[in-house]
């Protein structure tokens, strides 16, 4: 597949620009007008430029409101795109982008606008370039790509073609299967973006949401299937308008859209709907299967670790055993297994200078790592080997969210062997019950909100895991975005969670942590008040729910005396819905921001929503030490 961005899409200046779209493996740029009016370099510098980053230019765009004009502003149009021409020959690309009018000055008329880019097209072949004609969602008379196409085959020309637009056509419902029939020689370049579903006008919503594909909700693996049908082999091309990406890194825009190119394609060569040439690469393997979270590692330091080991074992976890050759403890429960890192070189100390005491890895259980890795490679993911001793278990990683490493751990080696073969054990290590914590429900990691779409894709894209509808929660200072996303089982669930609000608990411990991660873990038991006992036995300091919150959960649901009682006491937090009940229990934050959450679950299957506002209400009256005021 042929890969190409436009520079409207990323921040940033138009060197800055090629930079990013040459590092992340694209193949070619559309270099959109203003990039190129505001930089302070010639086209034949520019066009240099490109080539040396190993680029070719597959689109200068727009030009617009060029076809059924009324003179004289049809000959200035004409005048207008001979400018434009010479200005590509300097660059060195023989492709422009003409929209659909939507000047009021426009007349209507599939045979004029026909005639017109005929004679465009005796211009641009004189001058050795092509014109490409696009409808635009929002265009006066033309906002069809059904209708663009009966332009451009009466103009029948061999210098004009079609330029095909997913959001232009998604986003107006047009059944995507129509381009099928369309000869694939007469497809100039194909722009690709996603959008999520929003009652708004065309146009306003593609200048301000569009996103990457698989960030959305518009059916852009359809589209590049009707593309795909025709015989298409050239450039897909994304063109993304969007105020986050605006505002975001460069290099992390570009990367999101190759992965969300490749991503898309590798799932239509998967179900048989994509062009497979004798050349091209075999699918990738399949989405990772995963299989939940394998063990939780803290990164700390000698000071700070005695107060974190006590925090782990009043959480019902034993000392396990010591690594055998590192400053590393084990601690054991169940299935669950975490480890805390106080090595003074290192990943994990590097984590630590960055941020603090903080959970620096996270092992996910999976069949097949080896495929894992190479879908992750596949897909412009870092993977990463951290050096190990003689003897010791290498598992592959992937750089997560904040420079925390996500290990792939076989399955067989989850549970036991990976810790028999690298660490002193105790006798008895591994049949420790605590206080009946069995497996991490789900972990939490806030992010900046520019990037909340970057590692949902990263995520649905490597892994077996599909985003659930994002909502929207009330904090004292601000709304918080949060997005759940899971694999089928429900074995491994990740909340992404970010805020605008610079005054909400998200963006002030993205700004204590300097930097997104991993804000709490939940763990589920099969019976939270007996857990919940265990942990006042123990002296952890539970979040103390207001008991106005207890009042009306007593009017609203008919739980047994015994149970209202109990969760009183206790700080339970509870919902229920068609599915079943559910129980949250939350443990006072440590300093940064960092806490840990129990769940008991009875059929329910969500996140408990309806709670999050009282939660994060109570927490921000308690700020616990280190996290920036409001």
């Amino acid at each position: 597949m042929k890969t190409s961005i436009a520079t409207v899409s990323l921040s940033g200046d138009l060197s800055e620009k090629l930079t990013a779209i040459a590092a992340a493996g694209f193949g070619a740029v559309e270099i959109f007008e203003n990039d190129f009016l505001a930089f302070d370099r010639s086209a034949r510098d520019v066009g240099r430029m490109v080539r040396d980053a190993g680029l070719e230019i597959s689109l200068f765009q727009p030009f617009r409101d060029f076809e059924g004009l009324p003179e004289p502003q049809r000959s200035r149009a004409f005048e207008r795109a001979r400018r434009k021409f010479d200005t590509m020959n300097e660059l060195g690309t023989d492709l422009i982008l003409i929209c659909s009018s939507v000047s009021p000055l426009a007349q209507g008329g599939i045979d004029r606008a026909a005639d017109d880019l005929r004679q465009l097209g005796d211009l641009a072949r004189s001058m050795g370039v092509r014109v490409g004609y696009e409808a635009l969602a929002w265009g006066r008379f033309v906002h069809d790509h059904r209708d663009a196409w009966e332009i451009v085959r009466r103009a029948d020309h061999p210098a004009v073609g079609l330029i095909l637009d997913s959001f232009h056509t998604l986003a107006r419902g047009i059944d995507p299967t129509t381009i099928c029939s369309i000869p694939r020689d007469k497809i100039a370049i194909v722009q690709m973006a996603d959008a999520p579903k929003l009652d708004l006008d065309p146009l306003s919503w593609s200048r301000h949401y569009r996103a990457m594909l698989g960030q959305g909700d518009l059916a852009v693996a359809d589209f590049m299937a009707a593309v795909e049908a025709t015989g298409y082999e050239g450039y897909y091309s994304l063109e993304i308008f969007n105020d986050e990406f605006r505002a975001g890194s460069a290099r992390q825009t570009a990367v999101d859209g190759r992965r969300s190119l490749i991503f898309t394609m590798d799932r239509l060569k998967r179900e048989g709907r994509a062009v497979k040439g004798p050349s091209e690469r075999q699918p990738l393997p399949p989405p990772a299967p995963t299989t939940g979270v394998s063990f939780l590692e803290f990164a700390t330091d000698a000071a700070s670790a005695p107060a974190l080991s006590t925090l782990i074992e009043g959480l019902g976890f034993q000392h396990a055993g010591r690594h055998r050759t590192k400053e590393v403890e084990l601690y054991a429960q169940g299935a669950l297994r975490i480890v805390i890192n106080r090595e003074t070189e290192g990943l994990a100390h590097s984590s630590y200078v960055l941020h603090g005491t903080s959970l620096c890895a996270i092992g996910l259980a999976m069949a097949d790592t080896d495929a894992a890795e190479t879908r992750a490679k596949g897909l412009v993911a870092d993977v990463v080997r951290p050096p190990v001793g003689a003897g010791e278990l290498a598992l592959g990683a992937l750089a997560g969210v904040g420079g925390s490493l996500l290990y792939l751990v076989p399955e067989g080696e989850a549970r036991d062997r990976q810790w028999e073969r690298d660490f002193q054990l105790h006798p008895g290590w591994n049949t420790h019950d605590g206080i009946r914590l069995e497996r991490v429900d789900h972990l939490a990691q806030t992010v900046r909100t520019e990037d909340i779409l970057s590692w949902t894709l990263f995520y649905r894209s490597i892994f077996d895991l599909e985003p659930l509808p994002g909502v929207e929660v009330a904090d004292p200072g601000g709304l918080v975005r949060s997005h759940v996303i899971e694999n089928a089982d429900r074995s491994l669930r990740i909340v992404l969670n970010a805020s605008q609000s610079s005054r909400t608990q998200s963006a002030r411990f993205v700004r204590q942590f300097v930097g997104p991660g991993v804000q709490h873990v939940a763990f589920a038991t099969s019976d939270i008040l007996a857990t919940a006992a265990a942990l006042k036995t123990n002296g952890m300091p539970l979040l103390a729910i207001p008991q106005n919150y207890y009042d009306d959960l007593e009017a609203r649901f008919d739980l047994a005396d015994e149970t209202m009682a109990a969760l009183r006491e206790y700080g339970i937090l509870y919902d229920r819905d068609d599915e079943g009940a559910y129980f949250q229990l939350y443990l006072d934050a440590l300093p940064g921001g960092f806490f840990f959450e129990i769940v008991e679950r009875r059929g329910y299957k969500g996140l408990g929503a309806a709670n999050a506002p009282i939660r994060l209400a109570t927490q921000a009256r308690m700020r616990p030490e280190g996290l920036p005021a409001v």
